[in-house]
């Protein structure tokens, strides 16, 4: 039988997976401005084995619309090149033979409201996940009660587990809002 406190603890501990998961997805989404993190996850060919363009060069925003790309090795410009033309991500590489420029377009305001929609995609699929959680949990309380736990701390279990989720749920509202707020200023 599991104790009230590692239920509430193993269901914070999903929730916050959760919301540190819609983070880091929001930081690969492009918002006008430039960051490195447009290129996480996408590998590169380096002798074989697929490779972060971060291992094999250096990443640099110099400026708010460019992400300049020096490879420590001058042969992988063309599969870093490759790489990015590759990846979807919207961004026309172009080098001049020591490094690789990407510069950032500006986005038009209906690619916005886009990126704003795939922003609460993203948020929708952390609720779910936050649900999932408290359901989990909430049979964990109901089988613990089954087991020998006095119903009223399987109750007052359950309805701290709804605070929790409450918690984690105003989290999501706040970090799609600041996505939101930074994607839509011009």
């Amino acid at each position: 039988m599991e104790t009230t406190q590692q239920i509430l603890e193993n269901c914070s501990g999903r929730m916050q997976k959760g919301i540190a998961f819609l983070e880091d997805t929001l930081l690969n989404l492009r918002a006008g401005k430039a960051s490195v993190n447009v290129l996480n996850g996408i590998a590169v060919d380096y002798y074989g084995s697929p490779t972060g363009i971060d291992k094999v060069a250096s990443v640099n925003v110099p400026d708010a619309r460019t992400i300049l790309i020096r490879p420590w090795e001058k042969t992988m410009i063309g599969p870093i090149e490759k790489a990015v033309i590759n990846s979807n991500i919207g961004l026309t590489p172009s080098n001049n033979g020591e490094e690789i420029r990407l510069n950032m377009p500006l986005l038009t305001e209906e690619r916005r409201k886009q990126i704003v929609k795939q922003v609460k995609e993203e948020a929708e699929k952390s609720r779910v996940s936050l649900r999932n959680a408290r359901r989990d949990s909430v049979e964990s309380f109901k089988k613990s009660q089954k087991d020998g736990m006095p119903e009223d701390e399987a109750k007052n279990g359950e309805a701290e587990i709804q605070k929790v989720y409450e918690k984690y749920s105003k989290k999501i509202d706040e970090v799609v809002a600041a996505k939101e707020k930074e994607i839509m200023t011009v």
